[in-house]
């Protein structure tokens, strides 16, 4: 061991004097040493050419036992090291299969250059762009380059004045863009700031089409956009339309629209019905305002209404039934844009508009059962209404079937159901006194829908097998709907009575406390309209 005069090198390398190879841990139980003496002794006389390193690393499954845990089993990855036998001249040797190499020679056969060399050359090379640090990666890592290696070298070329490097520029600070921060050339043979402006003017070129900005600016900005777009229209627009526009998270989007509120005094914001928030500019007339008012409090009173949200429980309702009772009942679903639509409705593509619906309609729910394995699947697609149904709804629903390219089908007698579809029509009530003629046949409105193949289900139904279960009478279907406050309570509220129908007057006087605030809101949507006054009275408005 000439030429070695570190004591833990000459301990390491005693090791070795039996010519067989070890590992790190072999060689710490050998020498008494620490790990990370030992480590850095070994890398180090790896370096220097006294011993060899297998090629590639081992790997070998382990049993640890870890007491009262029991056996772990993992896999485990090292080096074997070998002394350098003195007369060997090649750069590797093999012993028992394994290829044990120098360090020189690994290096030399793998990477040539430092990863900082490459990674520095290769912006010089392309010194008339920008590239972002995933670029490089992608485009050094058949060289060994990973994501780690870029922005540790470059920070040190950053220091030297040879890179410029670019992100979102913040208060104090500076983070990545998406795929990293942008890196460009800084030209040595161009003064400092004829440099330092072309890497620029190459950052920006890379950068068009996309924000150049932090986050919270960027939304801020596309905020403003937003509101004066919609004030140009003599519109006011909604908080959750700019929530979808800009596809943030909720507090994302609240600290983004109090910053905008802070720095443009001229965006001005409502609440309707002391709930809903709405934007505009100031620019807006007076006249066109309380029109965009009315015109949104009308749609409120639509669409979170009541009869709205009762609607949608009678859907729910039906379907817990449905699924209760139907073995294998399988309900397709289907993705919306607007992510408050339950998945279960379905949209249909029309070849024929059908009560001014042009190209699309939406049926409440589809099912398929399979009955056996040799047995045709039958597919049952829901309609549901909350009120009294007459027969031109069931005719509307009917048309909607069969022009509906799901569905329907041309046969010699014309537009029918496909073999298989029944139609499902739900209501709280049938009108008992309409009759339907048919080839001055009088009929009732069943056996009407009967002929159309269509099944009736009334709410009477589900009442009735509530009261087989053990509820009282006054716990009906039409009362879970009344209380609940949307389709999931609906759900839930549902199988509590189902799994303690004792229990079911308790469990329904608990969900009417729970939601009494939302059933005053509902009345305050029915009440006339004061809100108009009370913004021409407001001189906070137009401040």
């Amino acid at each position: 061991m000439a030429g070695v005069w570190h004591p833990t090198e000459r301990r390491v390398l005693a090791c070795f004097s039996d010519g067989r190879s070890h590992s790190h841990r072999e060689v710490v139980k050998l020498t008494g040493l620490g790990h990370g003496a030992v480590w850095a002794c070994l890398r180090r006389c790896w370096h220097k050419g006294l011993i060899l390193r297998a090629e590639k690393p081992i790997r070998e499954t382990c049993r640890v036992l870890k007491g009262r845990l029991g056996v772990r089993i993992n896999l485990r990855s090292y080096y074997l090291y070998l002394l350098k036998p003195k007369e060997e001249t090649r750069s590797h040797v093999e012993v028992d299969g394994v290829k044990f190499v120098e360090h020189q020679a690994l290096r030399g056969g793998r990477h040539p250059k430092s990863k900082a060399r490459l990674i520095l050359e290769f912006l010089k090379e392309h010194r008339d762009r920008a590239f972002f640090s995933k670029d490089i990666v992608d485009a050094l890592k058949g060289l060994g380059v990973r994501v780690s290696d870029v922005m540790s070298n470059v920070r040190r070329f950053e220091r030297r004045g040879l890179i410029y490097v670019r992100g979102y520029r913040m208060h104090d600070r500076q983070t990545p863009f998406k795929e990293g921060y942008l890196l460009a050339w800084l030209d040595p043979n161009l003064s400092r700031e004829d440099a330092i402006t072309e890497a620029v003017r190459r950052t920006d070129r890379a950068l068009e089409g996309r924000a150049a900005t932090s986050p919270i600016i960027e939304r801020v900005h596309r905020i403003r956009d937003m509101i004066l777009a919609a004030t140009k229209t003599r519109d006011i627009i909604a908080q959750s339309y700019i929530a979808h526009e800009l596809g943030c998270s909720d507090h994302e989007l609240e600290g983004a629209i109090q910053r905008a509120l802070q720095l443009y005094s001229d965006l001005k914001e409502l609440k309707l019905f002391n709930n809903y928030r709405y934007f505009y500019h100031a620019s807006m007339a007076p006249e066109d305002l309380q029109a965009a008012i009315a015109m949104k409090e009308n749609y409120i009173r639509i669409e979170k209404g009541r009869d709205n949200r009762i609607g949608h429980n009678w859907e729910a309702a039906v379907e817990w039934f449905v699924d209760k009772f139907t073995m294998g009942a399988s309900f397709r679903e289907q993705a919306h844009r607007s992510g408050g639509m339950d998945p279960r409705r379905t949209t249909l593509h029309l070849i024929k508009s059908i009560g001014g619906r042009v190209s699309n309609a939406e049926v409440d729910r589809v099912w398929t059962v399979t009955p056996g394995l040799f047995s045709p699947p039958t597919t049952y697609v829901l309609s549901c209404k909350w009120g009294l149904v007459r027969r031109r709804d069931v005719d509307d629903f009917m048309n909607v079937l069969r022009w509906s390219s799901d569905f329907g089908v041309d046969t010699p007698e014309g537009r029918q159901l496909k073999q298989g579809v029944t139609g499902v029509f739900a209501a709280s009530a049938f009108n008992p006194k309409e009759n339907v003629v048919v080839n001055d046949q009088a009929l009732s409105l069943a056996s009407y829908a009967n002929r159309l193949n269509i099944s009736l289900l009334k709410a009477a139904d589900f009442n009735e097998k509530l009261r087989e279960h053990g509820c009282k009478p006054n716990v009906t279907i039409q009362r879970i709907c009344n209380a609940s406050r949307n389709e999931k309570e609906v759900r839930e509220t549902l199988e509590a009575i189902w799994r303690k129908p004792n229990e079911a007057e308790k469990i329904l006087t608990d969900v009417v406390e729970r939601n009494e605030s939302l059933y005053h809101f509902e009345r305050m949507l029915e009440e006339p309209s004061h809100s108009l006054e009370k913004q021409k009275s407001d001189p906070a408005l137009h401040a």
